[in-house]
């Protein structure tokens, strides 16, 4: 595993173009410290997201026994949203057909730890030194399943930063943003766990963008993980676009750089019933006494960190220079 010279963190991932730029940051990063890897379907079936996930780390260069685990299957009541017929496939419009842009990397042969996400999790927390920052990027399902499982392990969590929600609507639909959608419950359970947590959601994920020069330039270096880099940005640029988002790779940029991301404290609650509503974060923004008249002020709702702005040309450029290998302690 790494040399325990920055932030310890463990990502959750459901591996198409974006957790791959995002997992290419973490791994390369001086500031963190990456004690695991664990996968969840979401992007698409948890066998691919874990093939995908090996490869990727392959290609960002991550020490060959960092641990890899598979987790949950599917979420934790509703059915998967996947069905049997697509289970090996990925949105293609968004990940392409094998998830990864069709850039067609080799198989791994880096070996998947035997435990389940959960439990790799659970011994991870477990023997860290200093309390662990996670980094979930996908449905939270695993997350859930964890603080459910373990909450006495809720202390050597230093903080959740995920990548989900929004405060203005959502993407999968009008409402809810994807990986809350894909697993509401999974979400309620970790806003209110009572471990610190930042939103990283729709409000800011698509303001980070790497310009098309850039990731060009990107695509042909000699380095591996930029050379990855570029090839997934300039497969979401299409052609048609003079830039593209770095999505979740934003959530670990702002673990890197917090103060390059604004946030607030506000009450969220996940809304697990309404019929076009289902998996919406509620992000109340009023002040106090405007909730005078609310029936549910005697329940208050979990208080998170949500992000509202971010420097977008920082996190590009720590992007850039870390997949780049030109960021070093």
């Amino acid at each position: 595993m790494g040399l325990l010279t920055g932030r310890p963190v463990i990502l959750d991932v459901d591996t198409g173009v974006d957790d791959a730029l995002a997992l290419l940051l973490a791994v390369g990063s001086p500031e963190l410290d990456v004690l695991g890897v664990t996968c969840v379907a979401g992007n698409t079936g948890l066998e691919p997201v874990v093939a995908n996930t090996l490869r990727v780390l392959d290609v960002a260069g991550a020490p060959a026994d960092l641990p890899v685990a598979a987790g949950a299957s599917r979420p934790l009541i509703d059915p998967p949203h996947l069905t049997e017929s697509d289970a090996t496939q990925t949105a293609e419009h968004v990940h392409g057909s094998d998830g990864l842009a069709d850039i067609g990397l080799p198989p791994s042969s880096r070996r998947l730890d035997e435990r389940h996400a959960v439990e790799l999790i659970r011994d991870l927390l477990r023997q860290a030194e200093t309390p662990v920052t996670l980094i979930p990027l996908a449905p939270m399902t695993n997350i859930a399943l964890l603080l459910r499982s373990y909450p006495e392990l809720r202390p050597k969590i230093e903080r959740i930063v995920l990548m989900g929600g929004a405060v203005n609507g959502g993407n999968v639909t009008a409402a809810a943003e994807f990986n809350v959608f894909a697993d509401p419950e999974a979400a309620a359970i970790v806003f209110g766990a009572g471990v610190p947590v930042t939103m990283y959601g729709l409000d800011v994920f698509y303001s980070v963008r790497v310009g098309e020069a850039d990731a060009a330039a990107m695509a042909e270096s000699d380095v591996p993980s930029a050379r990855l880099a570029g090839k997934l940005l300039l497969f979401r640029m299409n052609g048609e676009l003079d830039s593209a988002e770095i999505g979740d790779a934003g959530a670990v940029a702002s673990v890197i750089a917090p103060d390059g991301l604004s946030t607030e404290e506000l009450e969220v609650r996940v809304e697990l019933e309404g019929r076009y509503t289902r998996g919406r974060t509620v992000v109340d923004r009023r002040s106090a006494s405007d909730k005078d008249w609310d029936p549910h002020r005697h329940h208050p709702a979990p208080v998170v960190d949500v992000a509202l702005d971010v420097d977008a040309k920082r996190y590009a450029s720590l992007f850039v220079s870390v997949v780049s290998g030109e960021r070093r302690l």
